[in-house]
């Protein structure tokens, strides 16, 4: 959530950075503004009859003290009474003030950074060989047919369309990628953490799935527990309300987790097999950081999502996204995509975004400065990775008639350097 005092003293820039976003309610911020000024002004009113409060109270007690029981306690009490009345009436206008004004607020995307474009993705740079291993390669769920790797039609029995049951060696390469990402990650001195796959209603809203994406997570009413749609949510609110010294930072953290989304809407051969999922797995890593220096560390988190697609002999490239693409909580993001042999197009495997400090002004994620002034942190999230696609991408890229390579880095975990038809 935007701070209102950022709001008041960069308006123009908040603007701007709605625009480069195309968000239609602009109108909500000259409104935010002039809420504020009403809480200010209830709130002065409140503070000056605080203090006549004080005073006539230190005058009805010198009164007492000097057995002086004129009339004037009398007057000073219905003085007293008046103000108190009237802070009751004042406390429920500001108290209605303060809601509308953290409505209103909850709708605001972040400002995208100066560096975006409104509707223009910038491609930042691509790895890679894209060459073909057989001639009229297979998508991955014709592979899986084939090779027996998992099945989307299990999936549906069980549960219904949008998720795949694994098997086999199918079952076992995902579960090697999961723990190969998780080892790199604990390398790169990330922290694992393991958590539950549901989140109350104050965690979704914290990371700022609510208001924005509400429609899109799966809800359990009952309980009034939401399934997690990444590992994000959970991973930031382990530090909900923490301050931090500036030697503390920056803080970095990893999981895995199932992801649980909904993806109305999500029909067609564009989402067939492993593209589109309403459960799927993925590794996360996170990190806090001063405010100062929160785009360097985005940056090491880019180089380090960048050597494991390497390390896996994968085509990618790198996207920075455009105002109009960018993630409600988000200031700016980096998209990695792989390309897919078999579908002939590039899948978006990770994204890596720095939230500034929108997640930590609802989180009070803060900080002491080198000089004691006390900040919000800012805070990055990326996938490294998301399972399904980079699954596609593997099996796609290499194949050959036969048999389905793996790449060397994965042999230790699978136990085996191929998958042969069965």
């Amino acid at each position: 959530m935007l701070q209102v005092s950022f709001i008041r003293e960069n308006r123009k820039k908040v603007l701007s950075g709605l625009n480069k976003r195309k968000f239609k309610e602009i109108n909500l911020i000259d409104e935010i503004l002039i809420l504020d000024k009403r809480k200010k002004r209830v709130q002065n009113i409140l503070n000056k009859i605080s203090e006549k409060e004080n005073l006539i109270s230190k005058k009805i007690s010198n009164l007492v003290k000097s057995l002086d029981f004129s009339f004037q306690i009398n007057s000073l009490k219905e003085k007293a009474l008046f103000f108190k009345r009237k802070k009751k009436d004042l406390n429920i206008e500001l108290k209605d003030i303060v809601q509308n004004l953290e409505k209103k607020l909850n709708q605001i995307p972040n400002v995208p950074d100066e560096k975006i474009n409104e509707n223009t993705e910038n491609i930042l740079f691509q790895e890679g060989s894209i060459y073909r291993t057989i001639e009229c390669g297979l998508p991955h769920w014709e592979l899986s047919k084939k090779f027996h790797l998992f099945d989307s039609d299990l999936g549906t029995q069980i549960c219904g369309s949008g998720f795949s049951v694994y098997f086999g060696k199918g079952a076992k390469l995902q579960r090697s990628l999961i723990q190969y990402f998780l080892d790199q990650n604990i390398r790169a001195s990330y922290i694992e953490y393991s958590f539950p796959y549901l989140a109350n209603e104050m965690s979704v809203y914290a990371t700022g799935q609510i208001p924005d994406k509400e429609n899109q997570m799966y809800f359990i009413e009952k309980d009034n527990l939401y399934l997690i749609p990444t590992g994000e949510v959970p991973l930031v609110n382990c530090f909900r309300n923490n301050v931090f010294t500036y030697k503390d930072l920056p803080v970095r953290a990893t999981t895995y987790t199932s992801c649980f989304r909904r993806e109305a809407g999500s029909y067609g051969s564009k989402v067939r097999g492993l593209n589109r999922l309403h459960q799927f797995e993925k590794v996360e890593i996170i990190q806090i950081t001063p405010s100062d220096t929160s785009y360097d560390y985005l940056d090491e988190m880019i180089l380090h999502i960048r050597n494991i697609l390497k390390s896996l002999e994968l085509p990618f490239r790198l996207i920075r996204l455009s105002g109009e693409t960018l993630g409600f909580s988000s200031s700016m993001t980096y998209d990695f995509e792989v390309y897919s042999m078999g579908q002939k197009k590039w899948l978006e495997v990770s994204s890596v975004s720095n939230c500034t400090n929108f997640q930590s002004n609802r989180l009070k994620i803060r900080y002491k400065t080198l000089y004691g002034k006390m900040e919000l942190c800012h805070t990055l999230n990326g996938s490294s990775l998301a399972l399904p696609r980079i699954m596609a991408a593997l099996l796609e890229n290499n194949q050959t008639e036969n048999q389905i390579y793996i790449p060397k880095v994965l042999v230790p975990y699978t136990g085996f350097d191929y998958i042969t038809i069965t």
